[in-house]
């Protein structure tokens, strides 16, 4: 039997929709059959690991190949289902290439739910969710998380607060105003359901600004001295809260 499969950082892990167990059988997708097949030439009795998000992660092997298929089947659970803590990221679309960026460190950083929202200075509002699922599948199969993150359909910012969920604590990235250093207004803040909001290039506007700062449980924060791009802003927001509360 050939060594494990190997990518830059790791093992190789793939998501499959299907259930998981002691030797069950899963056919990858298109992706990662091209992937498998063509760019990592696996053949027969070739290791890897797959999880669904729900029976966690299970050893693998490679038992059939065609030209166009191979059949994959489980050997033995490396470990059991594990979540993410419960935390959104609601962000404004941005150009393409941040997005991917995006999705894909946000996926890393173990947010859950992933919600753009359609604001007052959004410039795209075009969202690909197709694109935004690929990116968040490959980053989980790579960051070694157990789920994949939620991509939600864009919302307006006004549905958005009149649909926000009851008990959901909101860390609002509020750079027009003044507001704490986000280190300093998440100490001693209690876990649970969270959401980390960012505006568009140039922020929210000062309607917005205020309709998001009356909304209960909301906490203003500074990200600093220096103008941060909107991709910056949430990923080391995310990174923060992860330490003050989540993860660590």
């Amino acid at each position: 039997m050939s060594e494990d499969l190997v990518y830059p950082g790791g093992k190789l892990r793939l998501f499959v929709d299907a259930a998981l167990g002691q030797g069950a059988r899963a056919i990858p997708g298109d992706r990662q059959t091209h992937y498998l097949l063509h760019v990592m030439r696996s053949k027969i009795g070739d290791r890897l690991s797959l999880f669904n998000g729900r029976d966690g992660e299970w050893s693998a092997t490679v038992v059939e190949v065609s030209k166009r298929q191979c059949v994959l089947e489980c050997r033995g659970q490396v470990a059991p289902q594990s979540d993410v803590p419960d935390l959104w990221l609601v962000f404004a679309p941005i150009k393409r290439t941040p997005a991917d960026y995006v999705v894909q460190k946000a996926t890393e950083l173990g947010v859950r739910r992933l919600q753009p929202v359609i604001t007052r200075r959004t410039i795209v509002h075009r969202v690909n969710g197709e694109r935004m699922r690929a990116n968040a599948l490959e980053a989980a199969e790579q960051s070694g998380r157990l789920t994949v993150p939620d991509i939600a359909e864009p919302v307006p910012f006004a549905r958005l607060l009149s649909e926000w969920p009851h008990g959901r604590r909101i860390v609002f990235c509020d750079e027009g105003g003044d507001a704490r250093p986000i280190a300093e207004a998440l100490r001693d803040q209690p876990s649970g359901p969270w959401a980390v909001v960012t505006g568009p290039e140039g922020g929210f506007d000062p309607g917005e600004r205020a309709a998001l700062r009356a909304l209960p449980h909301v906490t203003p924060v500074s990200l600093g001295v220096r103008i941060l791009r909107a991709d910056t802003a949430a990923l080391a927001a995310l990174a923060v809260w992860q330490a003050c509360i989540g993860e660590g």
